[in-house]
């Protein structure tokens, strides 16, 4: 299983929410590529990089950080948040993402981001599916959809894609550990799918489970920022692996 650590930005500076509500934000470091330089330093790969800037306006706004962390380390980069036009996934891939994660696009609009799977292959595109009460939340979160959540990435596996990730929006931030039941559900009914869990993963033995489970990723935030995961620790994982 590999492991994604993630940075989220709010005006350049790497910051975590709960729940996904940007009155809960906290700083941890100003400077991102410090800190994507740290995660490189422990042997990490792989890196989720979350423009909140860009999730709430209707634009890629943070790319600049993105060109930095990708010309200044050799992490893999998936970047997601504010990505709604040909013009920003343009800009994502030139500033150097490896990978690019669809949310509110997907739900919002469904033949733009089928475009994107069949032009840009789907290695490239990681659907972003987040989930609140198993309904997909779009909007940074700020909106709830009424689609169901197993149904929706079942659809656009039909239509190529390999790589989901989910968060349940209830865990993320909080550190309550994550969605064990949610995860086990989508991988019994959506055969074959890469899933990548994120939110609420709180402590080191939680990532065996998540492994177990079949989940080809994770991503981990406020448990390394908080101390409760080691860098140390997800460096040894990685070497054992």
């Amino acid at each position: 299983m590999r492991i994604i650590p993630a940075i989220d930005i709010i005006d350049g500076k790497c910051v975590r929410l709960s729940k996904g509500d940007y009155n809960t934000k906290i700083i941890y470091n100003e400077n991102p590529l410090e800190v994507a330089k740290e995660f490189e330093a422990h042997g990490i790969e792989y890196l989720h990089l979350v423009d909140l800037d860009g999730a709430k306006s209707s634009q890629i706004v943070n790319y600049k950080i993105l060109e930095q962390i990708a010309t200044q380390t050799s992490l893999k980069i998936d970047f997601g948040g504010g990505l709604k036009a040909d013009s920003d996934l343009k800009i994502a891939f030139e500033s150097g993402a490896n990978q690019i994660t669809g949310g509110s696009i997907a739900v919002k609009n469904r033949e733009l981001f089928g475009k994107w799977i069949a032009e840009y292959g789907a290695d490239k595109i990681i659907l972003g599916a987040d989930a609140n009460n198993e309904k997909v939340a779009v909007s940074g979160w700020l909106e709830d959809s009424n689609e169901d959540l197993i149904p929706f990435i079942q659809d656009y596996q039909s239509k190529g894609i390999q790589y989901v990730i989910c968060t349940d929006i209830a865990k993320d931030g909080m550190l309550e550990g994550p969605s064990f039941d949610l995860y086990a559900k989508i991988l019994a009914e959506a055969k074959g799918i890469k899933l990548i869990a994120s939110g609420g993963i709180s402590t080191f033995d939680e990532l065996p489970r998540l492994a177990e489970l079949g989940c080809e990723g994770t991503i981990i935030g406020k448990a390394i920022y908080e101390g409760r995961i080691s860098l140390k620790q997800l460096e040894q994982y990685i070497l054992n692996k």
